[in-house]
């Protein structure tokens, strides 16, 4: 049994766990950081499920795009603002000119991130049920 898949399941869970504590305590940027590597992390560890080596990119898109190649249904995460979330990978951590990342988001970017990053959490959840 390759284990392999659950790993990186777990992993995101614990992102999107952490996520929602930085939220809850004012730290936005950081929230939308690892909202966004919650949605990665679940949909690498999704293609990794379909026995396929996930591409190495931030841009959820292009993930949501290899499950549908390996047979996977897509039409629900393609309904989710992932470009947003995608560009919260980078956006959130580094210094955009003289404007830090604590400047550029506030709650109710994180809270967005937050419900975008759990439903592709809980859709890639209910795939493995089904």
């Amino acid at each position: 049994m390759n284990t392999r898949p659950q790993a990186w399941l777990d992993q995101a869970q614990n992102d999107l766990a952490l996520a929602r504590l930085a939220h809850d305590q004012g730290f936005h940027a950081q929230a939308c950081f690892f909202a966004s590597q919650a949605a990665e992390k679940t949909l690498k560890g999704a293609i990794l499920e379909l026995g396929a080596e996930p591409p190495r990119t931030h841009q959820l898109s292009e993930l949501v795009e290899c499950l549908g190649q390996l047979g996977a249904p897509t039409a629900t995460l393609e309904e989710l603002r992932l470009n947003a979330l995608s560009r919260m990978a980078t956006s959130s951590r580094y210094p955009d000119d003289d404007t830090p990342p604590l400047r550029r988001f506030d709650s109710r970017d994180s809270d967005e991130a937050i419900r975008c990053a759990a439903a592709v959490v809980k859709q890639i959840l209910d795939l493995d049920q089904a």
